[in-house]
């Protein structure tokens, strides 16, 4: 019988660590410590959620804006399409800006709300925090305009959280 390099009780190889072996505990320090509780505070994540939103809406808006062709392009000089091109992409951009920071900033808020009031980081939260958002995005079109802004940015919401929980 050849000698194959393992440990014969449980299988590991004699030279290396055992996998099977308790590690120490490393304790955070207090700077770390300091750092989870500002993130936890549900004012700060919501605010950090809404400027990384108004970015994305930005980078967004510039791209979309881009791609807008003037309808009386043949009309126009190279110099005022130019402008017109530049106009479209700031508008664009502006609007989509406020749009995607008031709606990061209101399901960052909603579901921070919700996971500290039950205690629990489950897929509830999403719902709830992508219904508020849908019906406060959509509230100024009407209540069923509201409703149907909830249901649909829930739905949206648990589907890209499924979506990334199975990609981690």
């Amino acid at each position: 019988m050849a000698d194959t390099g393992t440990d014969p009780i449980n299988g590991s190889p004699e030279s290396g660590n055992n996998p099977d072996q308790i590690q120490p505990i490393r304790m955070p320090t207090m700077e770390e410590i300091r750092a989870q509780e500002v993130w936890n505070n549900c004012a700060v994540r919501s605010v950090a959620s809404g400027v990384m939103g108004g970015g994305l809406g930005l980078m967004m808006g510039l791209f979309l804006g881009a791609l807008d062709n003037p309808i009386m392009q043949e009309e126009m000089t190279a110099r005022q399409q130019f402008i017109y091109q530049a106009r479209q992409m700031g508008q664009r951009s502006w609007s989509s800006a406020k749009t995607f920071a008031v709606m990061g900033l209101i399901f960052s808020a909603a579901e921070c709300v919700v996971e500290k009031a039950r205690a629990k980081h489950d897929t509830t939260n999403t719902v709830v925090a992508g219904c508020v958002t849908g019906g406060a995005m959509s509230a100024k079109g009407g209540p069923k305009a509201a409703c149907v802004g909830c249901a649909g940015f829930a739905a949206f919401s648990v589907v890209i959280e499924k979506f990334f929980d199975s990609h981690s």
